[in-house]
């Protein structure tokens, strides 16, 4: 969570930039963008119960500007869409490892991705599940890495690896079509 806000800061992302967490749980994540000074949140979990619980966690915080709403991110409505960032600290794991058709649900959650953020707009992914040469392969169709976050590091067998990898892309421009040039 302090990677992600530092990050933010570092690139002095604009404090009313859209920004929606993918799969929120408690919604701690939004709580503590707010603290920092963020204003436009949302928060979308596909379980009625982790929204449930984000809400308390909302009102008890006094953060009533952050919305939140039970959503399954692999099949986003309309008006889930125009996000500066995008926020995923282990929703796409999760859908990693559903045992039906775990392929097709990564590759539907890269186009749900690309529906709702913006051209331009940036996607912060904290996985522990996955390398960093593996979600560059996952996100290799409309995406760019711009960054690696740093993550604790361990060493085992004389190798050094990564317990977590956390990562900012950003989602490419769309190439101009031979058909805008006929308008």
């Amino acid at each position: 969570m302090v990677r992600i806000i530092r990050w933010l800061e570092k690139h002095q992302v604009p404090l009313d930039s859209s920004v929606l967490d993918i799969g929120t749980g408690n919604g701690v994540l939004l709580v503590e963008l707010a603290k920092s000074g963020y204003m436009n949140l949302t928060g979308i979990d596909y379980s009625p119960s982790a929204i449930q619980l984000s809400e308390k966690v909302r009102e008890k915080e006094g953060m009533s500007n952050i919305k939140l709403k039970v959503e399954d991110f692999l099949a986003p409505s309309a008006e889930l869409s125009g996000f500066d960032i995008c926020i995923d600290k282990g929703t796409f794991d999760a859908v990693s490892l559903n045992p039906n058709n775990a392929a097709g649900k990564r590759q539907q959650y890269v186009r749900s991705l690309g529906r709702v953020l913006k051209p331009q707009g940036f996607f912060i992914i904290t996985s522990c599940n996955w390398t960093k040469e593996e979600l560059l392969n996952e996100f290799r169709e409309g995406f760019e890495i711009l960054e690696e976050l740093p993550t604790p590091k361990f060493c085992f067998g004389g190798r050094i690896g990564n317990s977590v990898t956390a990562l900012v892309f950003q989602r490419k421009k769309p190439r101009p079509s031979i058909l805008d040039k006929l308008d």
